[in-house]
């Protein structure tokens, strides 16, 4: 039962929520990393600014950016005064994971999302990535799926950070936020208050793995540093946390990793004057999947506020 638990831990705090692919994080927590099943379509050349619209992205495809191979599905039609839906993944997820999210979306919505450097279908990163330059591989997507036109991120775990500290930079672009269950600004400072350096056991290998992760030892060798929430104006935000306490299965210091991770969502909500924080009643950490209909509720009501 220990081991169940820890192992569910590590794929929660690690594997997913943090990272992927670290010693430790057990093989079977990486086997859904096939990506999306489509028609893959080759590059094609950048048109002149006026043919931007009929160069944006259709079905799935690969595109070159900074140099390496990104995978992006983009899926619906675009709306008038309806800004593009991005979806970004957890670490160790990509864009199959997110395929039933987008689907339901793209019935009003256009919806793309895209596998980062070093997850699904895309390139392995050549050196450690920062979220500067994860953010220019992000803006580079967004110039092929939404051109000209406004997005709301939506982002899940990793993803929704990556968002979170991207939107703040990118105000004359991104017009919402929907942040997934998204781990928290200061989760590495809270890791090391949750669970001290002293605890022994499962608690000791939880700490150790997912501070590796931080440091960059995941397969997209991002450097997970913490930051204070920067404000990204008054633009609609939505904060969804799960609801179900799995993070306090952990024997001891469980219950301090929950009330951490709750208020890590909260403070999310600095992030504009428009800010809302809905919980998941039912919802695990995959919010997206457990309840898919309050993520697609609070996608598609930012999309209309940002609209």
């Amino acid at each position: 039962m220990l081991r169940k638990i820890k192992r569910s831990l590590v794929v929660a705090l690690c594997c997913t929520a943090i990272g992927a692919g670290l010693a430790g994080c057990e093989s079977d927590a990486m086997d859904d990393w096939d990506p999306l099943a489509g028609t893959e379509k080759a590059d094609g050349e950048k048109k002149a600014d006026g043919e931007k619209k009929a160069d944006l992205i259709d079905g799935t495809q690969k595109i070159k950016i900074e140099g390496k191979s990104v995978n992006v599905s983009c899926a619906g039609d675009a709306a008038e005064g309806r800004p593009v839906v991005v979806l970004l993944h957890g670490a160790g997820d990509g864009v199959d994971k997110l395929a039933a999210l987008q689907k339901t979306l793209s019935g009003r919505n256009r919806v793309c999302s895209y596998d980062r450097l070093g997850s699904g279908a895309s390139d392995q990163p050549d050196d450690p990535q920062t979220f500067a330059s994860s953010g220019k591989v992000l803006t580079g997507v967004l110039d092929r799926v939404a051109g000209e036109a406004p997005v709301v991120l939506a982002g899940h775990s990793l993803g929704g950070l990556i968002a979170a500290r991207y939107a703040p930079e990118h105000k004359d672009r991104v017009k919402g936020l929907v942040l997934m269950d998204a781990t928290p600004s200061t989760m590495s400072a809270d890791i090391r208050k949750a669970i001290p350096a002293s605890a022994k056991g499962p608690a000791a290998e939880l700490r150790a793995q997912n501070l590796a992760v931080f440091a960059g030892q995941n397969p997209e060798k991002l450097v997970v540093p913490d930051g204070k929430v920067q404000s990204a104006g008054d633009i609609p935000v939505e904060v969804i946390k799960h609801g179900k306490p799995y993070l306090a299965a952990l024997p001891t210091y469980g219950p301090k990793l929950e009330k951490a991770w709750s208020a890590g969502q909260r403070a999310w909500l600095a992030l504009s004057t428009s800010s809302k924080l809905t919980t998941a009643e039912k919802s695990e950490h995959y919010i997206y999947v457990d309840q898919p209909e309050v993520a697609v509720k609070a996608i598609e009501s930012v999309a209309a506020l940002a609209g």
